[in-house]
């Protein structure tokens, strides 16, 4: 059966097999038909996720308003309930020698982290590297866990053989904002060592200063300071969005923003009348990280070959042109 079926008649209690770990998560194990998910509207054409839910429990990940396509809620059981497709790597490789297959760029992590704690046990990811290392398959790994470097070996072979980018998300090195907006996660100078690492073994490897989240990490101190730590260890590029909020995961944030910093509510109830900010704002903000970018000496993000902004948390890389808002770039938490 199918875990939206039982979900939806008996509520996750009925997910029976589901173990429950030191993390306070439980982990259903489940087989899926296909690996390969076609996508729409984005810098790529195809996705790999090996896990559904992230312990990282990120207050803002966008990742949350997909979870009703299993009757699952976007806020506690995104992090408490993880679905791992164990039989993904299979049926990858199936996938990966079918003759329609043109050997697509395919992006790793885009909407549950790859490289979440869990990884460590199932050993997914690297398996599904493993296959798209045998099969030439150009890909780009996103992700905020340090892990990745555990398979520096198989990247390794990656890039010599179809290609292969890694992005690591670090939003600030603001210690207060992390700990809040993403509790699950590790240190951002630990993923920023894990970058270090990954580039001195010849890995194409940068940055994504995603999202930025307004009044929270959008002072222009905060972004030098995350700008400036990217160039120094060994970023090739650096990216970003503002924050973007739509369905199950605009509901999350906002419920959390009330309860931890009611003082900006009203401000994000203006700012955010439709799913993306204002355009004047997203312009005002890539400015900023531009001017920072070309001060440390960072290019801007690729995905593949094309370098582009990701539709998925909404369109930040502005005209130079654009005026600066400074009001909003500096409002924080009274």
């Amino acid at each position: 059966r199918q875990v939206a079926d039982i979900v939806r008649e008996s509520g996750t209690a009925g997910l029976t097999e589901a173990q429950r770990r030191a993390d306070a998560a439980s982990y259903q194990e489940v087989r899926c038909r296909s690996a390969l998910n076609r996508v729409q509207g984005m810098p790529f054409e195809w996705t790999l996720n090996p896990y559904r839910g992230c312990t990282h429990a990120c207050q803002y990940c966008y990742a949350r308003r997909y979870q009703s396509q299993f009757a699952l809620g976007s806020g506690d059981e995104f992090a408490s309930l993880i679905l791992a497709k164990t039989n993904i790597a299979d049926v990858l490789r199936r996938e990966l020698r079918r003759p329609s297959w043109t050997g697509a760029y395919v992006a790793v992590g885009t909407a549950t982290d790859c490289y979440q704690p869990i990884e460590g046990q199932y050993r997914l990811t690297r398996q599904c590297l493993e296959a798209f290392a045998d099969a030439g398959t150009p890909v780009g790994i996103i992700t905020k866990g340090p892990m990745v470097v555990r398979d520096i070996d198989v990247l390794q072979a990656l890039s010599a053989r179809g290609g292969c980018t890694v992005y690591i998300s670090v939003p600030t090195l603001d210690d207060e904002a992390w700990r809040a907006l993403e509790p699950g996660t590790a240190p951002p100078l630990q993923r920023l060592r894990a970058v270090r690492e990954l580039a001195t073994a010849g890995i194409r490897t940068g940055v994504l200063m995603n999202p930025i989240v307004p009044g929270l990490t959008s002072r222009r101190s905060l972004l030098d300071e995350t700008v400036r730590a990217a160039a120094e260890h060994g970023a090739m590029f650096l990216g970003s969005n503002v924050l973007f909020l739509e369905g199950g995961s605009r509901d999350h944030f906002m419920g959390w923003l009330r309860s931890a910093h009611p003082e900006l509510a009203g401000r994000y109830d203006e700012l955010y009348a439709r799913k993306y900010a204002p355009a004047d704002y997203r312009h005002a903000i890539a400015a900023t990280v531009g001017e920072l970018r070309t001060k440390y000496g960072l290019g801007g993000r690729e995905y593949g070959n094309r370098p582009k902004a990701s539709p998925a948390e909404g369109p930040t890389e502005g005209r130079a042109e654009a005026p600066p808002e400074q009001r909003m770039l500096e409002w924080t938490p009274s």
